[in-house]
C-alpha cells in the first residue's frame, strides 16, 4: 500500500514541476517579444509604425482566412485545407467584378458602391462553393476515417487551383490589375488601404461573434460541435447547421479576397498556398475553433511577419515564414491546445 501511494505522488510531482517549466518558459518567451518589440520601437520608431500599420493591415486579413478554419473545425472537426484555394479563386472573382465588368481604377469615395457589388458578389460566390463541397463530397465523409475527409480537402485544394490556372480564369502567371490608390500615406503606407480593411473586416467579426453566441443558429452550430446525435435528438437540423457553418466561413473567404485584391492588385492561382497556410497557423495559435483566438492569431502573426521583414532589428522577409512557424512550434510545445483552446483529454 505505501509503495501504491507513493508512486501516485510522485505522479503528481512531475505534472507540477513540468507545469512549473512550461509556464516559466512561456513567460519568458513573452518577455523576450516585449524587449524585441521596444528594441525595435526605439530604433527607430519611423519604421516601427510604418510595420506596425502593415502588420495591422495583413493580420485582419489573416483573421478573416483564419475564422473560415477555425468555424468549420469547431462544428465537424474537420481542417478545410481547401479553404485557402477558395480565398484564391475570390480574389479572381474580385478582379473580374471590379475591373472587368465595373471598371474600377481608382479606390476612392467613388468606389464604394461598386465595392460593396464585390463584396456581396464574391461572399455569395465563397459561400456556394464552400456549402456545395460539403454536400457533395464532405457530408459522405463524416463517419469515415478521419484521414478521408483531409485527403478529399488537399484534393479540392488541387482543383480549385487547376481552375484558376486556366487562361480564361487568371491563368499560370501573375496577373497584375490597374489598380491606383489615393488619400495619404502614413510612413509608406496608403491609410486608406488600413481603413478599408478595418471599416470592412471589423463588422464582419463582430456580426461573426454575434451569430454564433447570440442567434439561435449559433447555438445549433455549438450545440452539434458538442454532440450531433444529442443536437438530433432535440430537433436541430444537423444537416443544415453544417451547411450554414461552411456558408459563413466561405462568405468571409470571399470577403477576404475582395479585400486582398485591392490591397495588392494583383491575382495568381498559388496566392491561397501560402495565405491561407498562414491564417490556418493563426487560427491554430489563437486556438482552433475558438473565434477570439482566430482574431488574436491573425493580428499576431500579422504584426509579428511585418516588424520582423521591416523593423530595424528583424531577421528580413527571407526568414519571414521561418520566424511564424518557429513561434508556432514553442507555443504549440509550450501550450498544445493555443492561447485561447481550452485543453482536452481523449477517452480511451
Amino acid at each position: 500500500m505505501t509503495a501504491l501511494a507513493v508512486r501516485p505522488s510522485r505522479r503528481q510531482s512531475a505534472i507540477r514541476l513540468r507545469r512549473v517549466v512550461e509556464r516559466s518558459l512561456g513567460l519568458a518567451l513573452l518577455a523576450f517579444a516585449v524587449i524585441w518589440l521596444v528594441w525595435n520601437l526605439v530604433a527607430d520608431p519611423t519604421r516601427f509604425t510604418g510595420s506596425v500599420l502593415i502588420g495591422l493591415q495583413n493580420g485582419l486579413l489573416y483573421a478573416l482566412v483564419a475564422l473560415g478554419y477555425t468555424m468549420v473545425y469547431g462544428v465537424i472537426e474537420l481542417i478545410n485545407f481547401a479553404h485557402g484555394d477558395l480565398f484564391m479563386l475570390a480574389t479572381i472573382v474580385a478582379a473580374a467584378i471590379m475591373v472587368s465588368v465595373l471598371s474600377v481604377k481608382l479606390v476612392g469615395a467613388g468606389a464604394i458602391l461598386p465595392l460593396l457589388v464585390a463584396l456581396v458578389g464574391c461572399m455569395a460566390f465563397g459561400a456556394a462553393v464552400n456549402v456545395s463541397a460539403e454536400f457533395f463530397a464532405y457530408r459522405r465523409l463524416r463517419s469515415a476515417p478521419r484521414l478521408a475527409p483531409l485527403m478529399t480537402a488537399v484534393g479540392l485544394s488541387f482543383v480549385f487551383r487547376g481552375i484558376a490556372q486556366q487562361d480564361y480564369v487568371n491563368g499560370s502567371a501573375q496577373k497584375n490589375w490597374p489598380i491606383e490608390w489615393g488619400g495619404p500615406i502614413v510612413e509608406g503606407v496608403y491609410l486608406y488601404k488600413l481603413l478599408l480593411v478595418g471599416a470592412v473586416t471589423v463588422p464582419l467579426l463582430l456580426g461573426m461573434t454575434y451569430i454564433v453566441t447570440r442567434m439561435k443558429m449559433g447555438k445549433a452550430m455549438r450545440a452539434v460541435a458538442q454532440d450531433q446525435d444529442a443536437a438530433r435528438l432535440v430537433g436541430i437540423n444537423v444537416n443544415g447547421t453544417i451547411s450554414f457553418t461552411f456558408a459563413l466561413g466561405g462568405a468571409l473567404a470571399g470577403a477576404a479576397g475582395v479585400l486582398y485584391f485591392l490591397v495588392q492588385a494583383q491575382t495568381y492561382y498559388d496566392t491561397g498556398t501560402q495565405f491561407g497556410l498562414i491564417a490556418f497557423t493563426a487560427a491554430v495559435l489563437g486556438g482552433i475553433g475558438n473565434l477570439t483566438g482566430a482574431v488574436v492569431g491573425g493580428l499576431a502573426i500579422g504584426l509579428i511577419q511585418s516588424i520582423n521583414e521591416g523593423g530595424t532589428h528583424g531577421l528580413g522577409s527571407n526568414w519571414s515564414q521561418s520566424v511564424v512557424f518557429l513561434i508556432l512550434i514553442m507555443l504549440m510545445v509550450l501550450r498544445p491546445e493555443g492561447i485561447f483552446g481550452r485543453a482536452s483529454t481523449e477517452k480511451v
